[in-house]
C-alpha cells in the first residue's frame, strides 16, 4: 500500500522516500531501481565530467524507468565564483522536474530552475539555512543532521530536535535526512513531523548500487563508532567510513598549528575517494557513510528494501499507538 505525504504529493511518488544525492554513486542503474520501487531516484549531476554526460546520463535512467526521478547539482562549497548555466541548461532541456541543490546557497540556479517549472528540494545544515531556502522560493527543505553522512554543517544537532525545529521554522515540507537505515526510523521521521526521508548509505548497500562489493560488505560490518568526522579544522565538517585516509586527515587537523586545504588536498581529493568506491580499496581514499551503518546488516534490492522499509514504517506505528495509547 502506498503512502501519503505532502512529499508524494508534490514529487508524484508512492512512498515518501528519497535517494540522497551522493557523489560518484547517483548514477543511472541505482536512481532508476530507486524510482521503479516507488520512491525517488536521484543521478548526481557532478559525478559526471561536464554537462554533456549528464544529458547521456539522464537518458540512460529515463530508459530504464518511467517513473520520476530528480537530478542532485551539488554548488561549489569554497563560496567562489562558478557560472552553472550548462548544467541547467542540461537538466532543463532534459525535462527533468524535480532538482535538489546542495552544498552552498542555491541563488545561482534557483530563478532558472523555477522559471521551467522544475521542483527544487534544497539540502541544509541548519534551520537559518532552511529559512533563507524557503524566502528564495525552494519547495522542500531537505535537512542533514548530525548523524549523517558527508557534509553536515558545524552544529552538531541530532535529528531528534533538528527535525522537529525545521518544521516548526518552515511552512513548506520537511525531508529529514541523517542516519535513516530502515522503517522504524521512517516512522520516526514522521512521527517528529517530517513529510518523507533522505536516504544516502543504505542505498549504497543495495544490489544495484555500482560501487566495489569490498566496500559494501565493509560497510555492512560498521557499527555506530565506525564513522569519523573531518575537514572540521576548515569549517566544512564531513562524515566519512573510519579508514586510514579518515585516520590521517584528523592527525594531520591535531597536530600544533593544525592543517591547511593544502596540506591536505591529495588526501582529501574527489578522485581518490571515486578510486575507492570502484576499485574496492576502502583505505584508497575517503568513503561517505553515516551512522545507519550500525543498523544495516544485508544488501537487497531498491525494490526490497523500499517495500520493506514501508512495511516496518506501517508496523512500527500501529504496534506504537497498540502498545501505549
Amino acid at each position: 500500500m502506498d503512502m501519503k505525504t505532502r512529499i508524494t504529493e508534490l514529487l508524484g511518488i508512492r512512498h515518501p522516500i528519497v535517494m540522497g544525492g551522493m557523489q560518484w554513486i547517483g548514477r543511472a542503474k541505482l536512481a532508476a531501481a530507486v524510482s521503479n520501487a516507488g520512491a525517488l531516484g536521484m543521478v548526481t549531476a557532478r559525478t559526471q565530467p561536464n554537462s554533456d554526460a549528464l544529458r547521456h546520463e539522464i537518458d540512460r535512467t529515463r530508459a530504464l524507468t518511467a517513473q520520476p526521478f530528480g537530478v542532485n547539482l551539488t554548488l561549489s562549497l569554497m563560496n567562489e565564483a562558478v557560472a552553472y548555466d550548462d548544467w541547467v541548461e542540461a537538466i532543463v532541456a532534459s525535462g527533468v522536474k524535480i532538482v535538489e541543490t546542495a552544498g552552498n546557497n542555491p541563488r545561482p540556479v534557483i530563478e532558472a530552475l523555477k522559471a521551467h517549472g522544475v521542483t527544487v528540494i534544497h539540502k541544509c545544515t541548519a534551520v537559518r539555512h532552511a529559512l533563507s531556502a524557503e524566502r528564495l522560493g525552494v519547495d522542500v527543505i531537505s535537512m542533514d543532521s548530525f548523524e549523517a553522512a558527508g557534509h553536515i554543517g558545524d552544529g552538531d544537532v541530532s535529528g531528534m530536535v533538528m527535525i522537529p525545529t525545521t518544521v516548526r521554522a518552515v511552512k513548506i515540507p520537511v525531508i529529514a535526512s541523517g542516519g535513516i537505515w530502515g522503517g522504524r526510523a521512517l516512522a520516526a521521521a514522521l512521527v517528529l513531523g517530517a513529510d518523507g526521508v533522505n536516504v544516502g548509505t543504505r542505498f549504497i548497500l543495495t544490489e544495484e548500487c555500482e560501487v566495489h562489493d569490498n566496500v559494501k560488505q565493509t560497510l555492512r560490518q560498521g557499527t555506530e563508532l565506525d564513522t569519523a568526522l573531518v575537514k572540521r579544522t576548515l569549517g566544512r565538517t564531513a562524515r566519512y567510513f573510519r579508514n586510514a585516509v579518515a585516520d590521517e586527515v584528523l592527525a594531520m587537523e591535531r597536530r600544533p598549528g593544525g592543517a591547511t586545504w593544502a596540506d591536505m588536498q591529495d588526501l582529501l581529493s574527489g578522485a581518490r575517494n571515486r578510486r575507492a568506491l570502484e576499485s574496492g580499496d576502502v583505505h584508497a581514499g575517503l568513503v561517505c557513510a553515516s551512522q545507519a551503518v550500525a543498523m544495516i546488516d544485508d544488501i537487497p534490492n531498491c525494490e526490497t528494501l523500499v517495500a520493506r522499509m514501508v512495511a516496518e514504517a506501517r508496523s512500527a506505528l500501529a504496534e506504537t499507538q497498540a502498545r501505549y495509547f
